[in-house]
């Protein structure tokens, strides 16, 4: 029997849920996690604060995320088909890929900073993972 599953689209899912995992981590760590992560400094201030709105933020990002991961995974072939996966898929693609290429208006603007730089290179790179599963499942989506 042949395993069907595309192993790009789990990748995919497994970076989509470290990345969910990770803002989690900031939720539970706080203004330190919030700083090493590049929140921002007003992130930080507000989460010592004990002000909802980090955690808030963080939870609705990490939820996202999560829901990624699992569209990853049903294009993989893991998980049951769910709903509108071909379009679902794409627009996830496009996200991690447009996320990734705001360094260059940034850059022009000389607004780029380390952490525009690394986070702009790890979602460009999650996209390109998106971009060849979905070019390999792409009929049977």
């Amino acid at each position: 029997m042949e395993d069907t599953r595309n192993a790009f689209l789990i990748a995919g899912a497994m970076l989509s849920a470290l990345a969910a995992a990770l803002h989690v981590g900031c939720i539970v760590f706080g203004a330190t996690w919030y700083r090493f992560f590049g929140a921002g400094e007003r992130m930080a201030q507000m989460a010592i604060a004990g002000s909802w709105r980090p955690a808030a933020i963080t939870a609705a990002i990490a939820s996202v995320l999560a829901v990624w991961s699992l569209y990853a995974l049903s294009g993989a072939g893991v998980i049951r088909a769910l709903p509108l996966l071909r379009p679902t898929l794409c627009a996830i693609t496009a996200v991690y890929l447009l996320r990734g290429l705001v360094i260059l208006p940034l850059v022009a603007l000389g607004r780029s900073t380390p952490f525009w730089w690394w986070s702009s290179a790890i979602c460009l790179f999650i996209g390109a993972v998106h971009v060849a599963g979905l070019s390999q499942v792409w009929a049977r989506l």
